[in-house]
């Protein structure tokens, strides 16, 4: 007899692949449907038993009356809130008839916080029930068919004869304890082996192969667990569980207990990992930051007036945005500008004049479009994309504070401390930099955010995803901020901070000597020439980039020119942007990459198809070759900046020749038609396992190689760089990238070509011995970092950068490596 689950939510049904977590993609845990919310309120799929409901109210798993157990899991990453926009209706052993109200969750501030809404409804015992038909891609209401189930007869398990019990009490290392996650990933185990697996928890049994008897056990961090197997392979199959619940299966560390995995190298006490979002040393005391809360009233005084104040509000903070813009350059310029278009967009504009013609007033009415847009971007699954949700937010709070007179800034920073906060938005940011701060860390956030950038453009070291731990940290506490290693030290010994002085004191006379020294070439302390370029987005980059003594730029992102618009841009405007920068580096080579579009970095008006994985869909030079207008437009703006050959070609995203072959015969066939007959350099970049692999091939047809480090990574890692779930991870120091960089010099240096690295392992000062010994003959670093990296250069011989990148080769992780580049540093000082 078939069963039918109803949808527990109303919103839109997908399929568990579209779920941007490997656990639920999988079906680790079962087989199922994903439901994007609309609803803020879950209901029973059918009538049976609550099972389960987590302490945190964000999963509940029932068992219906044929026995089917189904686990409804709100959002991701959730359990982080800590039932914060939960409320529990029902409660564990509870009798429910379909469409009763389970769980009740305030909609926007979950949706502010968690990783994604998508919530995936499980069937979590598939050895019993099957789904023969589904409900995807449409809209659902609560309580419509969602899944029909079918019973299956399951297969009997093999036990051995004698039927004995072998057990091992283990201590979780679980922050959250066995949730859904590390649920799915010891079921996963179990099934493995052929003996039986069971938890206990004191009077509370669950079969290790069971989501919903796991999660019943209503387990804490630090609970003392006895896992029981039978069977065959009992010893084998206890061990693997055993070890597997020692660890904390990368969910991070409680508070005040451990670290995060974020951490570039293992942790001392009192150290407190996280993801370097702009490197730098600092210490200060703490300075927490709070965030001010805007209250808006629902109803308007009437639409003239909400309309007026909402004009009158978007004038001001547009000019404020826009002053900031003005007075500033760089990074710090383009992320003001991003601001401005928002403030501007129509259907910002369009959401708020609907919900002010509903008699709403002006703050609700502004709140609920940026919160539309909000919803949509969360929709589609993109970790990098949602970063940018902060930005929508800034927007939001500026406009509302204007509105409701509510302040946004808390305290006064004192100069010279460390900012520890929740999070922080880019106008927040903006307005600390003028007191002075040292540095910045943050609980959240993520490394390719908008705050993450500029606090690259302006040299402020960084730290984000530190996580709860950091909530501990009191106001006023001594910190070392150490955006190098990726670790705070809270409350330092004195040992501790005189060695911490003596690395700062060390960094400031090397950026004084690296000053003295900017505008000279650059060789190793033996002779050999590296030449020292620059990453570059604007020309004010360009300004700041010939200060610091820089070479050239190694990479010119032309996307500037094309993003956060609706058109792209002209032949001329293009012209005139790229001209402008290679006026500000006079007689330097300058790199322009060729549009880098898709993946992390959409343009709405270059039509690209929903993808499944952007990441290894239209992205790069695939984009370019499938708009022939855009490339070809873009070649010739290049062509035509004077003197001729300054500007050299670069192709981003190369995985085959014949894309070097394409581009390559659209260059010439553009130059013959220009009358241009000065040779024109093409590259490529080195961006992708199968470029790092036929470099010698590309090097053959290419003027030059340049690795881009970002990318690299996470294709050779298979680690999407704009996930905060697995940003700890995305380093570029991990041996195997490492690897690929070597064999890709070697490769095309074989050839008679030059390799380059222009990607973000360029600007971290451990990685330039190792780059150097590695065989790169160029390094192109954020602006900024230029004359340091000379300095640091000119200090190595090109001998013991090799036999120092031979060992890094050698490194089992990331964290040694960065352990033996700290080694190398102190055998300098």
């Amino acid at each position: 007899m078939s069963l039918i689950i109803t949808s527990p939510l109303r919103g839109w049904a997908t399929t568990l692949d579209s779920v941007p977590d490997p656990v639920f993609a999988q079906r680790m845990m079962g087989d199922g449907v994903a439901i994007q919310p609309l609803g803020d309120t879950v209901v029973a799929p059918f009538d049976g038993e609550v099972v389960t409901l987590h302490d945190a109210g964000h999963a509940i798993s029932l068992r219906s009356v044929e026995g089917a157990e189904v686990l409804i899991h709100i959002g991701l990453d959730t359990v982080m809130l800590k039932g914060e926009g939960f409320t529990p209706l029902v409660a564990i052993g509870q009798t429910v008839l379909r469409g009763d109200p389970l769980i009740q969750f305030d909609l926007d501030a979950v949706a502010l916080s968690a990783a994604s809404l998508i919530t995936p409804v499980i069937v979590t015992n598939a050895d019993a029930f099957a789904i023969s038909r589904r409900a995807t891609d449409c809209a659902i209401g609560a309580c419509e068919a969602l899944m029909t189930l079918l019973p299956v007869q399951a297969e009997a398990r093999r036990r051995s004869d004698d039927g004995t019990v072998i057990e091992q009490a283990v201590t979780l290392s679980l922050p959250h304890g066995i949730h859904a996650r590390p649920a799915a990933r010891i079921g996963e185990a179990a099934r493995g082996f052929q003996a039986e697996l069971h938890l206990l928890n004191g009077d509370k049994r669950g079969d290790a192969r069971s989501t919903v008897a796991l999660l019943a056990l209503g387990t804490r961090f630090g609970d003392d667990v006895v896992v029981q197997a039978r069977g065959d392979d009992a010893e084998a199959a206890l061990a693997a569980i055993v070890a597997l619940l020692a660890t904390d299966m990368g969910e991070g560390a409680p508070a005040a207990v451990a670290a995060p995995l974020a951490s570039a190298a293992p942790l001392r006490a009192g150290q407190i990992g996280g993801v370097i979002a702009s490197p730098g040393l600092a210490m200060g005391p703490a300075a927490r930051l709070k965030q001010a809360e805007i209250a808006v009233a629902h109803d308007g005084a009437g639409d003239d007036h909400e309309r007026a104040a909402l004009l009158a509000a978007r004038q001001d903070v547009r000019a404020r945005i826009a002053a900031h813009a003005d007075s500033a350059d760089g990074s710090v310029a383009a992320v003001m500008h991003a601001h401005l278009a928002l403030i501007d967009d129509p259907e910002l504009l369009a959401g708020a004049e609907q919900r002010i013609a509903a008699g709403r007033s002006a703050g609700f009415a502004w709140r609920g479009a940026i919160h539309d847009q909000i919803d949509a971007i969360r929709a589609t699954g993109n970790a990098h994309l949602i970063e940018r949700i902060d930005d929508l937010i800034d927007i939001e709070r500026q406009l509302l504070s204007k509105l409701t007179g509510t302040p946004l800034n808390g305290a006064a920073v004192p100069a010279g401390a460390i900012v520890v906060a929740d999070d922080l938005l880019p106008s927040q940011l903006v307005s600390l930099a003028a007191m002075k701060p040292a540095g910045i860390c943050l609980t959240r956030g993520g490394p390719t955010s908008h705050v993450a950038i500029l606090c690259a453009g302006m040299g402020l070291p960084a730290l984000v995803a530190i996580g709860e731990a950091l909530d501990a940290v009191a106001d006023s506490t001594p910190l070392l901020l150490d955006a190098e290693m990726g670790h705070l030290t809270v409350a330092p010994s004195p040992a501790d901070t005189d060695a911490f002085t003596a690395r700062l004191a060390k960094r400031d006379a090397r950026r004084e000597a690296a000053k003295a020294g900017a505008a000279n070439a650059c060789h190793t302390a033996d002779g050999t020439r590296i030449e020292i370029f620059a990453n570059l987005g604007t020309v004010d980059d360009a300004v700041l980039a010939a200060a610091q003594g820089a070479e050239g730029s190694g990479l010119v992102r032309s996307e500037f020119l094309f993003l956060d618009r609706d058109t792209a841009p002209s032949e001329d405007e293009q012209h005139a942007a790229y001209q402008a920068i290679a006026d500000a580096l006079p007689g330097k080579p300058v790199i322009v990459r060729l549009l880098d579009i898709g993946g992390d970095k959409p343009a709405t008006y270059i039509p690209i198809a929903h993808e499944e994985n952007p990441s290894l869909g239209q992205r790069g030079i695939r984009v370019a070759l499938a708009q022939p207008d855009l490339l070809e437009t873009q070649i010739r703006a290049i062509l035509r900046v004077e003197p001729v050959g300054q500007c050299k070609i670069m192709i981003p995203m190369v995985a085959s020749i014949d894309e070097l072959r394409q581009v390559r015969a659209l260059v010439e066939q553009l130059r013959a038609e220009m009358g241009i007959a000065t040779p024109v350099e093409v590259g490529v970049m080195v961006e992708t396992p199968a470029a790092a692999m036929t470099a010698d091939l590309l090097a053959v047809e290419a003027d030059f190689l340049s690795i881009g480090t970002n990318d690299l990574t996470q294709y050779v890692l298979a680690m999407d760089r704009g996930n905060p779930a697995v940003a700890a991870g995305v380093d570029a120091m991990h041996p195997a990238v490492l690897r690929m960089i070597g064999k890709t010099c070697r490769l095309a240096t074989a050839r008679g070509r030059w390799v380059g690295v222009c990607g973000g392992l360029a600007s971290d000062p451990a990685a330039l011995p190792i780059l150097i010994g590695l065989g790169a003959t160029e390094l192109s670093a954020v602006p900024g970092f230029v004359a340091e990296a000379k300095q640091i250069i000119r200090g190595l011989t090109l001998t013991e950068a090799r036999a120092h990148a031979d060992l890094a080769l050698q490194c089992k992780s990331a964290a040694e490596v960065r352990a033996l580049a700290r080694a190398f540093e102190e055998t300098r000082r």
